[in-house]
């Protein structure tokens, strides 16, 4: 599984012309799955993602993750794309990524598990579907992680 963590003062994703969610301070999270991924990963993923110390401090030092930003919204987007092989060629190759019938009940395993740890609404894209998404990325922070890549220290 595959992560991009974006810190944002605002994000939204629109399907059709129509606002499916919005979050306003928080994180935007994108999420590629793999067939190989299993529980545990998503398990390591998202206690990355809500314990991430990220969020500045009082005094403007990023030391505060999710869950000690007041209002922090948690928007989460399914993106094939980040499955992408570009080892041959110009043309990026997918095969690694899932199949819907093994990416959507991880997906939701997903959302369903940072809300279990965060104890609020996570705000969603629709799998699957043309979406547009729209946010304002601060700082910039962006963050790319990968369960089967973790890092030692």
């Amino acid at each position: 599984m595959r992560i991009v963590i974006q810190r944002v003062k605002e994000a939204s994703v629109s399907i059709g012309g129509m606002t499916k969610s919005a979050i306003g301070q928080g994180l935007m999270v994108l999420v590629g799955i793999r067939d190989e991924d299993t529980d545990e990963d998503i398990e390591y993923l998202c206690q990355k993602v809500v314990k991430l110390r990220i969020f500045d401090d009082s005094e403007g030092v990023m030391n505060l993750p999710l869950t000690e930003v007041e209002d922090g919204g948690l928007l989460v987007v399914s993106q094939f794309t980040l499955m992408a092989s570009t080892r041959k060629g110009n043309r990026p190759s997918y095969i690694r990524a899932s199949k819907p019938e093994i990416a959507v009940p991880m997906y939701e395993k997903f959302v369903s598990r940072l809300q279990q740890l965060l104890g609020h609404e996570v705000m969603t894209g629709t799998f699957g579907a043309d979406m547009q998404v729209a946010l304002v990325n601060d700082g910039p922070v962006t963050i790319v992680m990968d369960s089967k890549l973790r890092e030692e220290f």
